[in-house]
């Protein structure tokens, strides 16, 4: 997992705080092979070193006739068409439709060596490289990493303490149609490359998550789940301690516990888990309340401090219950945009000012929430955290049923959802774990499609069993309900009713077919939340209200959208497809604008703020719309399923009938009871029948 570590900046003078990255069970075994000092690990030195950013002396040597390989570049000799350049940084930040099929482009970095104490040893550690990477240290191949959204650590073999040191990064960025992306095919090494200290014993991907028992609104008690995988480096058999150590924001009592795990012999991975109460009243994350605990994670062997991490956590409860999302066991309406990472001359190689620019348009449109649809950048999700701004969080598996035919091709995307799962769930930040984008409407009869979300709800809830697990629909009317969907808390409703067309016998032409359709969502899924996850017009110009593209059309879609969602007491709320404008595959038609004068361009205009950073007219509209929908509410009233309201209606007549029924017994009974026997007198002709029996 993530985790924040002391850092210092190679090539510089200062030491600021960095996040650290420990990723990668194969690596860590490559690690663990390493030939390490015979000293005991008593004798190491206690405390860990500091990770080294490697942030400046970068060149880059672009290669589109992919010669770079047969030419030995991967040996770092002298050759000419190095030129300086920026990591994070992508190969070109204007994104011009010849470059979006990719190409390859080679990284190159000289540094000095740092030395590491007796027992540990170091990793280079990636935190992003768009497509793929090939690694060589000082001539020497480390490995390679293909998935373009997940971090990963490969060892650093070779490395020489105190002298010159040159790193080789092969990137590339060519794609195919697969995978569907709804972005730009951004290429280069967009997040930071660190050296990590890896000590006797590694403790990868700490979770440290919350769990709160609520006896009413904010009136909880709080426990830590701590999990994490621990790799014995050393060269005998340990017992690894952890100790897990939380100081409340505004003070108050520690909250700790420290464990021992099971023997580890040399060169086994084995996971912990354990959990412990937070001491006091917890103070807990919400919008508008957005406290963090400041956490330390120590990792021991033979009592010597191995692996320190430090975290931000934040003590909060997401669940859902009858059809409604709470937060804290309150009742919750989100309102929002999603962003995307892409920022003008950076592209997704986000800045801290860039990152800082994000969150400040989320307050400024007044958004409780954001949605991604991949893990994003550890700064800003650590900004969100700080900024009390919720996230709906996505693994980046968008339109790929084609992909997930085989298993082969399902345990790929397993794998890209796990990653995400573990990138994000350390965030107070982050309230859910998607699994998918838009698969197919029909998973039930689509068995690749079931198949992964049967195993990815699954992988999730083991990941992270404190957040609900959710999927979004590619929303068209007219499918029948799918027993898939029952084993998600969350369901995202991505609507375009009223903007795209869909396909016969699925129209979303007509914004009036909006509501009738959630409607028929809420009946066939009356336990889960439902959020509308996606929604949006293009808006590029200046024009009459009724033409699609035009400022003013997009200021009334987003208008109706919006009341028709606040009209239905079962919606938890919308979130707007998006906050910027970004990049996205060339000659992109939006659904709008394509007279032959407004040619089609390479960037997606749905956004409230254009690529330039210009607020659209429909910014002030969504901003004043957000700041009127308050973040908690009441609960909706719980839904009726059908059979429940015809049972209750058969029983209740049959009680109406059993009651009328013992009425008239018990009301004859009470006559018949009440009449009292006289005793027989002489009857005369005269006296009249009596009336309770006849006589002949």
């Amino acid at each position: 997992m993530f985790a924040l570590r002391m850092t210092v900046v190679a090539g510089g003078t200062g030491a600021p705080a960095r996040i650290g990255i420990r990723w990668g069970a194969v690596a860590l075994a490559c690690l663990a092979c390493l030939c390490l000092a015979t000293s005991p690990p008593a004798r190491a030195a206690t405390t860990p070193p500091a990770t080294v950013v490697i942030s400046s002396g970068w060149e880059l040597h672009p290669d589109p006739t992919f010669r770079g390989e047969a030419e030995n570049w991967q040996a770092g000799a002298e050759h000419t068409g190095w030129t300086p350049t920026t990591v994070p940084g992508v190969f070109t930040a204007d994104p011009t439709p010849q470059d979006f099929g990719g190409t390859v482009g080679w990284y190159r970095v000289t540094f000095t060596g740092p030395r590491a104490p007796s027992g540990f040893a170091w990793g280079l550690q990636f935190e992003q490289v768009r497509r793929t990477a090939a690694v060589w240290l000082n001539g020497t191949y480390l490995g390679s990493n293909s998935d373009p959204y997940s971090p990963f650590v490969l060892p650093a073999r070779g490395l020489r303490a105190g002298a010159p040191n040159t790193l080789i990064v092969r990137v590339d960025n060519r794609k195919g149609v697969e995978p569907r992306e709804g972005w730009w095919n951004w290429g280069g090494i967009t997040r930071p490359v660190s050296l990590v200290p890896f000590g006797p014993v590694v403790s990868t991907n700490p979770g440290v998550l919350s769990q709160l028992s609520c006896s009413g609104p904010n009136v909880c008690s709080a426990r830590i789940l701590f999990s994490s995988t621990l790799t014995n480096r050393s060269p005998a058999a340990v017992r690894p301690r952890i100790t897990v150590t939380l100081t409340p924001p505004s003070g108050g009592p520690l909250s700790t516990d420290s464990v021992t795990a099971p023997p580890l012999a040399h060169g086994a991975t084995e996971m912990v888990h354990f959990s412990f109460p937070v001491a006091g009243t917890p103070d807990l994350w919400a919008p508008g309340h957005p406290a963090l605990y400041t956490t330390r994670v120590a990792t021991f062997a033979r009592g010597v401090l191995s692996q320190v991490d430090a975290m931000q956590t934040g003590l909060r409860s997401v669940t859902v219950r009858h059809g409604q999302l709470y937060l804290n066991d309150r009742p919750v309406q989100v309102s929002g945009a999603s962003i995307e990472e892409d920022m003008p001359g950076h592209g997704p190689a986000l800045t801290d000012a860039d990152m800082d620019q994000i969150v400040a348009e989320l307050k400024a449109v007044h958004a409780n929430i954001t949605r991604s649809q991949y893990p994003l950048n550890q700064r800003l999700l650590d900004r969100l955290d700080q900024a009390g701004i919720m996230v709906w969080s996505q693994a980046p598996i968008y339109h790929r049923d084609e992909l997930l035919v085989t298993p082969s091709q399902r345990r790929t995307a397993l794998a890209t959802l796990q990653s995400s799962v573990l990138q994000t769930r350390n965030h107070a930040s982050v309230i859910t774990h998607s699994v998918a984008n838009e698969l197919s409407p029909t998973p039930d009869t689509t068995p690749g499609t079931r198949a992964y979300l049967d195993d990815a709800a699954r992988d999730t809830v083991r990941l992270d069993p404190t957040l609900p697990v959710s999927i979004d629909l590619l929303s068209y009317p007219n499918y029948p309900a799918q027993k898939t969907y029952a084993q998600f808390q969350l369901l995202g409703i991505n609507n375009y009713f009223g903007w795209y067309s869909g396909r016969p016998p699925h129209s979303t032409a007509n914004i009036a077919d909006l509501a009738p359709y959630l409607r028929t969502m809420h009946s066939y899924y009356p336990d889960q939340a439902l959020v509308m996850t996606e929604f949006g017009a293009e808006a590029s110009f200046n024009g009459p209200v009724t033409e699609k593209g035009t400022y003013a059309f997009q200021t009334q879609y987003i208008r109706q959208t919006l009341q028709i969602v606040r009209a239905l007491p079962f919606m938890n709320g919308a979130i707007y497809w998006t906050l910027r404008e970004f990049a996205v595959k060339p000659f992109w038609y939006g659904g709008g604008g394509s007279t032959v004068d407004r040619p089609r361009d390479s960037f997606h205009h749905k956004g409230l703020i254009a690529y330039d950073g210009t607020l659209k007219p429909a910014f002030a509209l969504a901003s004043a719309e957000f700041a009127a929908t308050p973040l908690f509410g009441p609960p909706h009233a719980s839904p009726t399923p059908l059979w429940i309201a015809v049972a209750t209606l058969v029983l209740s007549l049959l009680a109406v009938g059993l009651l009328a029924a013992l009425d008239v017994w018990l009301f004859t009974g009470i006559r018949r009871g009440g009449r009292r026997r006289r005793p027989p007198r002489q009857r005369t002709r005269a006296d009249p029948p009596s009336p309770e029996r006849s006589y002949a």
